[in-house]
């Protein structure tokens, strides 16, 4: 019985995805009305956010049996299949929208960035004062992400080999290819030869061990981790019909939606940020906020543009003018925040509030 309670996400996802299986037409967007299409997605947003709960559970046993850097990675992983599922339903769902992909990734590294690191530094600054990691392993974390970040959302844009923010097919393959060695090249660093300075210097100890959760065996979490991840991919579809048709209803900006599915990607991984934060693991914290980043640009860019590629669709990854100032002004924010080897809580503040500059530029530009 404790096993089925712990499990009780996934039952409650897939039983929600028979339903929506099985009642086909009479539930779409049409047929219930815009009220009932908004009840439906507040619906399914809640069992998907539930499920990814599950999925960061199971990761954080996982972590405990495997210790850091390995846990952190494999919490990063299970949540970028979850993102590149919903980006690829909403991509293939309705009429396309080419900026789809950019607008998530965009606010992936602005929520992460600024919003959970700067949420972070607060708070365990004012808890703790000065906090303490491991300088080397955030600044591997940067050096990958830079010119990760540029090559993907800014240089699309400058280039005029492709239209807007497209990239030509020569960019696709450079792309496609530079992210996925650079990405490559980073786990070796992480996990096999240079693992130590993803570790916290101070309570080295102490990194592994996770509070609020019961560890069974290997097995078991990697079967209840890819439980609560195929229930999310399976109404992922479902989740894109409903949100694409409830932005189009209240009349709120596209981009929305990308901060839509980045929040929903991000939270439980986000919580888990915070937690570790507040317990003076601020360790731990980098590598789930800066790791989320790399692994965005890294593993989802390549991603979406074979899915692009496959399927004929266009993909739009150049930000625009002001999007590029503030990601450009968010990299060197964070380069300077992670440039000493103690953190406070005036760094996080900064980047919070960078983090209401991005919100506000969501409503302001649209």
């Amino acid at each position: 019985m404790s096993i089925l309670r712990s499990e009780l996400p996934s039952i409650v996802g897939f039983l929600a995805f028979v339903v929506f299986k099985l009642l086909g037409d009479s539930l779409k967007p049409a047929a219930v009305g815009t009220v009932g299409s908004l009840i439906l997605l507040v619906l399914i947003f809640i069992v998907v956010m539930w499920c990814a709960f599950s999925v960061v559970r199971h990761a954080e046993c996982l972590a405990t049996l495997f210790g850091e850097p390995y846990g952190t990675l494999i919490l990063t992983l299970a949540v970028i299949g979850i993102e590149v599922a919903l980006i690829v339903a909403i991509m293939l769902s309705g009429d396309a929208v080419p900026t789809m992909a950019r607008d998530t990734m965009f606010s992936v590294v602005m929520i992460v960035l600024n919003g959970l690191v700067g949420l972070c530094l607060l708070l365990g600054g004012l808890k703790h004062r000065n906090q303490t990691y491991n300088l080397q392993g955030a600044n591997a974390f940067l050096s990958v992400l830079v010119p990760l970040a540029i090559f993907a959302l800014v240089l699309p844009r400058i280039t005029h080999s492709a239209p807007g923010g497209e990239l030509s097919p020569l960019q696709v393959g450079f792309e496609i290819v530079m992210s996925v060695i650079l990405y490559g090249v980073f786990l070796a660093i992480q996990t096999v030869t240079h693992s130590d300075i993803f570790r916290q210097p101070d309570h080295a100890d102490d990194d592994d061990h996770h509070h609020d959760v019961v560890v069974r065996t290997v097995p078991f979490h990697v079967i209840g981790l890819l439980g609560a991840l195929l229930p999310i991919i399976l109404l992922s579809k479902s989740l894109a019909l409903y949100v694409e048709f409830g932005i189009a209803a209240v009349g709120a900006p596209i981009a929305l939606s990308g901060f839509i599915v980045a929040a929903l990607v991000l939270m439980p991984e986000g919580m888990s940020a915070v937690q570790a934060a507040r317990e003076n693991k601020l360790q731990r914290a980098v590598n789930i906020c800066l790791g989320s980043a790399v692994a965005t640009i890294g593993l989802t860019v390549p991603a979406v543009l074979i899915v692009g590629w496959v399927t004929g669709l266009r993909v739009e990854l150049g930000l625009e003018t002001t999007e590029i100032v503030l990601l450009v002004l968010t990299l060197f924010v964070s380069l300077l925040t992670f440039g000493s080897r103690t953190t406070n809580y005036l760094q996080g503040a900064v980047h919070l509030a960078l983090f209401a500059a991005y919100i506000m530029l969501i409503f302001d530009l649209s």
